[in-house]
């Protein structure tokens, strides 16, 4: 459902944009998920997920197109980096066992935080077309 919607605000919004939005919200989900109650992680690890389901296929697109060449070199270095994301799993077990659950997943906010600098650093060589309104009557892609 995430990457639905996602797709669906790339008409609409700048995919920088909303990767920002979304980090952003599944930051602030974090941290109520983490540091409130048993009632907060009921419903925040989904809704966190749901998050993470709209960041996922714009970190693709965003990262493919900002580079001009080797498109399938640095698709393969993508899919790398999501085996390379299982250390992340093993570092949270580690500080979990040394330092409890709540103290290992804190390592998330690493890993998106690096996402949140995505959204302000990174240089689309084609923005994504994104509906606009030029007249009263006609909605124009821009």
């Amino acid at each position: 459902v995430g990457c639905f919607l996602g797709l669906a605000l790339l008409k609409v919004i700048d995919s920088k944009i909303v990767l920002r939005i979304f980090t952003l919200a599944g930051l602030i989900i974090l941290t109520f998920t983490l540091f409130g109650g048993a009632g907060f992680a009921l419903f925040g690890f989904p809704a966190l997920g749901f998050c993470l389901s709209v960041m996922y296929a714009i970190i693709f697109s965003l990262a493919l197109n900002s580079v001009d060449k080797a498109h399938g070199s640095f698709s393969g270095i993508l899919c790398t980096g999501i085996a390379g994301g299982a250390i992340v799993s093993l570092l949270i077990g580690k500080l979990k066992d040394v330092m409890g659950l709540q103290a290992g997943m804190t390592v998330l906010y690493l890993t998106m935080g690096y996402i949140l600098s995505l959204s302000f650093w990174a240089k689309p060589i084609v923005k994504n077309a994104t509906i606009t309104r030029k007249s009263k009557t006609a909605l124009n892609y821009q």
